[in-house]
């Protein structure tokens, strides 16, 4: 992990994934986690300040990034929930079988390579009537805004991260086997079209 990654891009991505419309939106997404709960790409804790503790038994924080894992001690130390580093990247997840009530992603699906594995090992974990609760960014619907997210894309991942402006997540969450039970999307306002195209809702694991 080159120094760029590993002692400025936690920085960045902390600053911009804190302002105040997207911490509006945590603060509707993450308080419906419960049980033991995995947040895939924990990132610096910023979602910690919405848990309801008294419905969260625990959480794993899968989070491969050494710089975003001591960017998150501050969080850490407010929190009164009880979280396990998982510090493996999101197409590796050392849990059981169907041992997650709860699995949380919030602005992670955008960056990960290989979403269809991970995906798949979310699944894995997940209990049945378990909820995947989505936040992310991703492909526009809109024409204008579409194209010009497939034409920056290349050049926006090599200083973002590895974040992709053109995912459609909806699709993405259905190949993995899941199923949508609630989508709501939106464009986060006084934000830049090209990545403030929003996918909000609840998956659950498809019946066989």
């Amino acid at each position: 992990m080159s120094f760029y990654e590993n002692r400025i891009l936690p920085h960045i991505i902390d600053k911009v994934c804190s302002s105040g419309q997207l911490m509006k939106l945590r603060s509707q997404v993450v308080p419906r986690a419960k049980g033991r709960v995995l947040e895939v790409g924990m990132g610096s804790g910023i979602n910690l300040e919405y848990y309801n503790h008294e419905q969260v038994e625990m959480i794993y924080g899968l989070e491969p990034s050494a710089g975003m894992r001591r960017k998150a001690q501050v969080n850490l130390s407010r929190s009164p929930i009880k979280v396990e580093w998982l510090d493996l990247p999101g197409e590796q997840i050392p849990l059981q079988d169907n041992s997650i009530d709860t699995i949380l992603l919030t602005f992670t699906l955008c960056t990960i390579p290989d979403w269809h594995k991970a995906l798949q090992q979310m699944k894995r974990v997940l209990k049945p009537g378990g909820d995947l609760l989505f936040l992310e960014h991703g492909e526009s619907p809109d024409m204008n805004t579409n194209k010009w997210q497939h034409r920056i894309n290349p050049s926006w991942k090599k200083v973002a991260g590895g974040c992709h402006l053109n995912r459609n997540i909806a699709d993405l969450i259905k190949h993995a086997g899941f199923e949508i039970q609630e989508l709501e999307n939106l464009y986060i306002p006084k934000s830049p079209k090209i990545a403030g195209y929003i996918y909000k809702g609840r998956a659950t694991k498809a019946l066989k």
